[in-house]
C-alpha cells in the first residue's frame, strides 16, 4: 500500500505545483518559468540520488532504459512547456482538469503499448473522468 501513499502525495504536490506556478508565472515568459522550475527539479532529483547513495547505479542502466528514459524526459519537457503556457494564458481551474486527462490517455496507451488489461471499472472510470473534465471546463 506504500505506492498509494506516494501516489496521493504526488497528487497533493501536483496541486500545489499548479497553484504556485499560476502565481509565480505572472509577468514571466512561460518558457523561462519552465526552465527555472526544471533547474529546481534537477537539483532536487540529484540531491535525492546522492542522499540515498544510488549514484553508482548509473553504470548499470541498459541501453534500452537509457533510450526510454531520455524519451520520457523529452515528453516531460514538452508537457511542462505546454502546461506552463496554458497556465499562463488560461485559468488554473480549467487548465488543470484538461491536463489530468492524461489519466485517461495513459490508460489507453497502457492497453495499446504495454498490453495491460482493460476492465469495466477502468472504462467506466475513464468515461467519468472525461465527462467530469468536460463538465468542469465547458
Amino acid at each position: 500500500m506504500m505506492w498509494a501513499v506516494f501516489a496521493f502525495l504526488s497528487a497533493v504536490f501536483a496541486a500545489l505545483t499548479s497553484i504556485l506556478a499560476k502565481v509565480g508565472i505572472n509577468g514571466v515568459n512561460s518558457n523561462l518559468a519552465t526552465a527555472l522550475r526544471t533547474v529546481v527539479v534537477l537539483v532536487m532529483a540529484w540531491g535525492m540520488v546522492f542522499l540515498t547513495n544510488t549514484q553508482h547505479g548509473i553504470t548499470d542502466i541498459s541501453k534500452k532504459s537509457w533510450i526510454f528514459l531520455i524519451l520520457s524526459g523529452l515528453a516531460t519537457g514538452a508537457s511542462w512547456l505546454c502546461y506552463y503556457k496554458a497556465l499562463q494564458i488560461g485559468e488554473a481551474s480549467k487548465v488543470v482538469p484538461i491536463d489530468k486527462l492524461s489519466v485517461v490517455i495513459t490508460l489507453v496507451l497502457a492497453v495499446v503499448f504495454l498490453h495491460e488489461n482493460l476492465n469495466a471499472k477502468s472504462v467506466i472510470g475513464s468515461l467519468l473522468i472525461t465527462a467530469g473534465t468536460l463538465f468542469m471546463v465547458l
